[in-house]
């Protein structure tokens, strides 16, 4: 086994539908973590209004990561 197919199968990004449902997970943390996320946790279930900031953010940070990580490995280009 070369080198390179060892990188492969750690990252276990060769298949096309883990590119995209990783794609998809990213945007959806950067796009719904800060905005539905803390809505739903403050008004539905209840929680303090900075806990669910916090946890938006956090999801936030995640997606760009998320993102960057993709770039990063070429599967956004």
């Amino acid at each position: 086994m070369s080198e390179h197919s060892k990188e492969i199968q750690v990252s276990g990004m060769e298949s096309k539908f883990v590119k995209v449902a990783l794609t998809i997970v990213a945007v959806l943390l950067i796009f719904v973590g800060p905005t539905y996320i803390p809505y739903l946790m403050s008004s539905v279930i209840g929680f303090e209004y900075f806990v669910s900031i916090s946890v938006g953010a956090v999801f936030f940070i995640l997606g760009i990561v998320l993102i960057v990580y993709l770039i990063h490995k070429k599967v956004i280009t």
